[in-house]
């Protein structure tokens, strides 16, 4: 395999101004291409284009730590000759593979504060400094040098307001006064900070009852610890007063990376009502439904919606704790 960093002046100069016979003596013999922050290589969209147009046979790996910038590099070039794929931060999977289910576990509550980014996992005596380090230089490096922030102290605000109000219902318009800018604003700073895989959102489902809330929005970070860096709480688990949000958060955005390992073509949602009528999480795949309900406490009784239950047809309903974890994060 033949790689090349785009961080390294050498070998960003390989793939510039790329002929066809300079693109054979830089390929060699090798079979695959490994290039790795692609977004720092002037006009990366074309030389991709050329490589996949010259070398057929060869395999393309492209990546890059800036993803809005290398999609909007790489887009256009190559519509209808790439496959997207999205690397999240370490998964609950992935921990149990490396270590077992019942070391992952006894971890839960470690990783609702700190999350699942390399760093943190792999140097657990420094976890504080790497995580205000990430929240700082990597959440804004991406969407700054996108050049279309014009006020990165009012994208500072949104972040820790959106932090503030985990696992409620969020209002762009209460969102614009909280920071002092105009819902379009607030609206187009969200958009960024998804686009950089810093935040999702997820929607209210509306379909069949009357009393459906319609344009509902949740916004969920998909680590942890970043959320925690930016509220600056790093306090035990035990004392903290989010610890229902925190929970919601880390199973959710678990979920999330396991749907998009494993393609999931359905669509997922949370719903409630005007009456105060709430399911955590819901999935649609195939016409049907399947509600999930996230408990910190296992014997806390649930008893889902008749009034959900009745309107769609289900597939499953079920309450997850950290008990039965597994039961979420393994099946389909």
């Amino acid at each position: 395999m033949k790689i090349i960093n785009g961080d390294e002046p050498d070998s960003n100069e390989q793939l510039v101004n790329l002929t066809s016979s300079r693109l054979k003596s830089t390929i060699g013999n090798a079979q695959a291409i490994l290039i790795d922050e692609a977004q720092l290589i002037p006009d990366i969209g074309i030389a991709l284009k050329r490589i996949t147009d010259y070398l057929k046979d060869v395999q393309l790996f492209v990546s890059g730590s800036s993803s809005i910038e290398l999609a909007n590099n790489i887009n256009e070039p190559l519509t209808g000759r790439k496959l997207e794929y999205q690397l999240f931060p370490l998964s609950f999977e992935e921990m149990v593979n490396y270590t077992n289910l019942t070391e992952e576990k006894r971890q839960l509550k470690h990783r609702m504060i700190f999350g699942y980014y390399p760093d943190i996992v792999t140097n657990p005596g420094n976890k504080i400094k790497l995580l205000k380090s990430l929240a700082g230089s990597y959440l804004y490096k991406d969407i700054l040098s996108f050049g279309t922030i014009q006020k990165p102290v009012l994208l500072d605000k949104l972040l820790k307001a959106l932090a503030l109000q985990l696992g409620n219902e969020v209002s762009f318009n209460e969102l614009s006064q909280i920071v002092g800018a105009d819902k379009e604003t607030v609206e187009r700073y969200i958009n960024l900070l998804e686009k950089a895989f810093i935040i999702f959102q997820l929607n209210a489902l509306n379909r069949n009852i009357r009393n459906e809330i319609k344009k509902g929005k949740k916004i969920y970070f998909y680590d942890n610890g970043i959320r925690n860096a930016l509220i600056g709480n790093f306090q035990q688990f035990e004392l903290r007063t989010d610890k229902g949000a925190l929970w919601e958060n880390f199973i959710i955005s678990e979920r999330i990376k396991k749907l998009n390992y494993n393609q999931f073509y359905g669509n997922y949602y949370f719903w409630r009502t005007f009456r105060q009528q709430e399911i955590d999480f819901i999935e649609e795949a195939d016409g049907k439904f399947s509600a999930f309900e996230f408990k910190l406490n296992s014997k806390k009784r649930v008893r889902f919606s008749k009034t959900f239950t009745e309107a769609y047809p289900i597939n499953t309903t079920k309450t997850i704790s950290p008990e039965n974890i597994e039961e979420f994060l393994f099946s389909q």
